[in-house]
């Protein structure tokens, strides 16, 4: 029988794979363009909903863990996994079938909303695999292994699941 630490090193490796497709499809989702026929303008404010409530979900699971109730915690978090997951689901399907919009605004607005979509993607492809390291150690049982991941992890996955319903909400007047 393997160890909690053996079974974290076999899913670790998975957190690696599938980070770095995802990161591969994302690039390249902006160069390849498939006509399904199929109108896909209506996901954008499921993106934003779909990471609003994950925010939601995020700051649930941290109150339950403060407060002691670790299972309530784990389906916490792993509500706001799921949502992510769909969210990026949902991102690449309109991505790779929809023409990009472009953002409209000008001055201090158009600075605001550049920052906060660089650092949203920035650090959003950089958490990932981290958000999936701190899920199996959680899960795992490893809780200490988890909590110093989480120290971490967790707000800027927080920003993350702020910042783009943020950006969708400067670019929605811009949609066509």
């Amino acid at each position: 029988m393997n160890t909690p630490e053996q079974n974290v090193r076999k899913w670790d490796r998975l957190a690696w794979v599938v980070s770095g497709v995802v990161l591969v499809v994302v690039v390249l989702m902006r160069k390849i363009k498939w006509d399904t026929g199929i109108d896909f303008s209506f996901l954008p404010p499921v993106h934003a909903s779909l990471n609003a409530v994950a925010f939601v979900c995020l700051v649930m699971g941290y109150r339950a863990i403060k407060s002691g109730r670790r299972l309530v915690h784990q389906r916490w978090m792993t509500m706001a996994l799921g949502l992510s997951f769909l969210f990026l689901l949902s991102y690449v399907v309109y991505h790779l079938t929809t023409p990009e919009t472009r953002y409209g605004g000008e001055g201090i607005l158009r600075v605001i909303y550049f920052i906060l979509l660089i650092t949203h993607v920035i650090l959003a492809a950089i958490i990932l695999p981290f958000i999936l390291f701190t899920f199996i150690r959680g899960y795992a049982g490893l809780v200490e292994r988890h909590k110093r991941l989480a120290r971490w992890v967790f707000p800027v996955w927080l920003y993350v699941t702020i910042t783009g319903p943020l950006c969708y909400l400067m670019l929605m007047p811009y949609y066509a």
